[in-house]
């Protein structure tokens, strides 16, 4: 009787473990696809300004460019 206790205890605390793992598989997981989608969003991001920042840094250029003889960006 006590053999059998002993043994259903260690069947849950092994048990217990295991759920444990696989938890924190889930959560690497879920992580993982949070960082790939606020990526996908950052590149999308610069793809979507990109063309009216490269407009605002020429002009930047040009006006800074203005006031110095010789230089070029």
């Amino acid at each position: 009787m006590l053999r059998t206790d002993v043994l259903d205890y260690l069947r849950i605390m092994l048990n217990a473990r295991l759920a444990t793992r696989d938890e924190r598989g889930a959560s690497a997981i879920e992580y993982g696809l949070l960082i790939a989608g606020i990526a996908a969003l950052i590149v999308t991001v610069v793809f979507a300004f990109g063309a009216v920042l490269e407009t605002v840094f020429t002009q930047t250029c040009a006006n800074v460019s203005d006031g110095v003889t010789g230089g070029t960006c």
